[in-house]
C-alpha cells in the first residue's frame, strides 16, 4: 500500500495521524485564495517528487497528479517486492490508476501562456501532462509492467473502481499482479472556484481543521484536497509462491448508477445501497458479518443523509450496531484518490483492531443517527470491512475487504 495525503506522506504517517484524529486541512498556501468563498484545502505538505522518478526531466514534464500517484506507487511496489528485477512476469503485471480531473494545473498554466504569449509558447508536453491516463501509463513505464493498463474516470468513485476492476482482471486470469488506485491535484484556482460555485465546499475558513464535518448537523460541504493512494493486488497462489506478506483479501466489489442527477445523490440512497448489496453478494457474506464501514461521508448535507439511509436499507438492525467512520473529516475529499486511501484505512483497521474516528462530530444530525465513532479512535475487532465511494454523475462503488490468516 502507498499513500500521500494531507495528513501523511506515507502509510505509516497517514495511519498514525488518522488514528490520532489529526486533520490535514489548513488555509490554502499554494496560491492566493483570499478572493474565494472557500479558502481552505487539504494540501500535501513537504512533498518532493524528484526521488520518485528515475529521470528528473520527467518531473518537469508531468503534472502534480502524476507526481502524487508515482510517490504512492513507489511505496506500494517496494512493499510488495515488485521493484526487484525478474520478480514477476512483466506481461502479467498491470496498472489501473485514475484521476477524476487530471492535469488541471497544467491546463491553467498553458491557457495563460496561450493568452499572453501566443500558441507557439504552449508546451509540447501540455497534452500528455493533462490527460488522466498518464499516471497509469508512467507507472507502467517506471516499473516495466506490460499487462493490462488503463485509467478509470468516475469522479470520487475512481480509485474504488480502479481497485475493483483490477480485482476482476485477476479473477478472470488476465493478470497475476495489478497496481491500482487514484490520484488528484485539483487544489488550483480553477478547481477551488469551480467546486465553490457549485456550493459544494465548506466555507468555515476561520476553523480549517473543523471544516470537514461528516454527519454533523452543522456541516456545510466538503473540503477540497489532493492526494495519491495505490494498492498492489495479487492472485493468492502467486503471492504465496513469492512469499510476500499478504495484508488483506479483497472479498467483494459492487457497482451501480443512480441514473438521477449530475451531482445530487439518488433519493434515499437507493443506488448506493445497490452497490453495497452487490459487493456483499460477490463476497458471499450477510450484512451482519461486516465489522466496520468506512463511509464515503464527505460532509455535504444530502450526501451524508442519503448514505445513512442506504446503510440502513442494506444492514437493517445491524446498521445501528456496526461502527462507521468518515476519515474525510481529517483528510478532506481527495476526490479520485479517496477510495484507495480509505481502503488502506480499512486494511489497517483489520490489521490493528482499531477503528479511526470521525472528528468534528459535535452535534450529530438527527437524520444521521448511526454509530459514527465520534472524536476518538476505538479498539474493535475488525475481520471484515466495507469501503464506500460515490461520485458525481451517480457513480457508486463498494469494496469489501477481509483479514487474511
Amino acid at each position: 500500500m502507498g499513500v500521500v495525503a494531507p495528513n501523511g506522506n506515507c502509510v505509516k504517517e497517514f495511519w498514525a495521524n488518522v488514528l490520532a484524529g489529526r486533520s490535514g486541512i489548513a488555509p490554502v498556501r499554494s496560491f492566493d485564495a483570499s478572493r474565494f468563498d472557500s479558502q481552505i484545502a487539504g494540501e500535501i505538505k513537504n512533498f518532493d517528487p524528484y526521488p520518485f522518478f528515475r529521470n528528473s526531466k520527467d518531473v518537469r514534464r508531468t503534472d502534480r497528479f502524476v507526481h502524487l500517484a508515482m510517490a504512492a506507487a513507489y511505496e506500494a511496489v517496494r512493499q510488495a517486492g515488485l521493484d526487484r528485477p525478474g520478480e514477476v512476469d512483466a506481461t502479467r503485471a498491470g496498472v489501473i490508476v485514475g484521476s477524476g480531473i487530471g492535469g488541471l494545473k497544467t491546463l491553467e498554466e498553458q491557457h495563460s501562456l496561450l493568452e499572453t504569449k501566443g500558441p507557439t509558447r504552449v508546451s509540447p508536453f501540455m497534452i500528455p501532462r493533462m490527460i488522466n491516463n498518464m499516471a497509469s501509463g508512467l507507472i507502467a513505464i517506471e516499473f516495466g509492467f506490460q499487462g493490462p493498463n488503463f485509467a478509470v474516470i468516475s469522479a470520487c468513485a475512481t480509485a474504488a473502481h480502479c481497485v475493483g476492476e483490477s480485482w476482476r482482471l485477476i479473477r478472470e486470469g488476465e493478470a497475476d499482479v495489478m497496481v491500482a488506485g487514484g490520484s488528484e491535484a485539483a487544489v488550483t484556482p480553477l478547481g477551488l472556484s469551480g467546486f465553490g460555485m457549485m456550493r459544494a465546499l465548506s466555507v468555515r475558513n476561520h476553523e480549517p481543521e473543523k471544516a470537514s464535518r461528516p454527519f454533523d448537523r452543522d456541516r456545510d460541504g466538503f473540503v477540497l484536497s489532493e492526494g495519491g493512494a495505490i494498492l498492489v493486488l495479487e492472485e493468492l497462489e502467486h503471492a504465496l509462491h513469492r512469499g510476500v506478506p499478504i495484508l488483506a483479501e479483497i472479498l467483494g466489489y459492487g457497482l451501480s448508477a443512480d441514473a438521477y442527477h449530475m451531482t445530487a445523490p439518488g433519493p434515499g440512497g437507493k443506488g448506493a445501497a445497490r452497490a453495497m448489496q452487490k459487493a456483499l453478494e460477490k463476497a458471499h457474506l450477510p450484512p451482519e458479518s461486516v465489522d466496520y464501514i468506512n463511509a464515503h461521508g464527505t460532509g455535504t448535507p444530502d450526501g451524508d443523509r442519503c448514505e445513512t439511509q442506504a446503510i440502513k436499507e442494506v444492514f437493517g438492525r445491524h446498521a445501528y450496531r456496526v461502527p462507521i467512520s468518515s476519515t474525510k473529516s481529517m483528510t478532506g475529499h481527495m476526490l479520485a484518490a479517496a477510495g484507495a486511501a480509505e481502503l488502506v484505512v480499512c486494511i489497517e483497521a483489520i490489521r490493528s483492531g482499531v477503528i479511526p474516528p470521525t472528528i468534528n462530530l459535535d452535534h450529530p444530525d438527527p437524520e444521521c443517527d448511526l454509530d459514527y465513532v465520534p472524536h476518538k479512535a476505538r479498539e474493535w475487532p475488525v475481520r471484515i470491512a466495507m469501503n464506500n465511494s460515490f461520485g458525481f454523475g451517480g457513480h457508486n462503488a463498494c469494496l469489501v475487504v477481509g483479514s487474511w490468516h
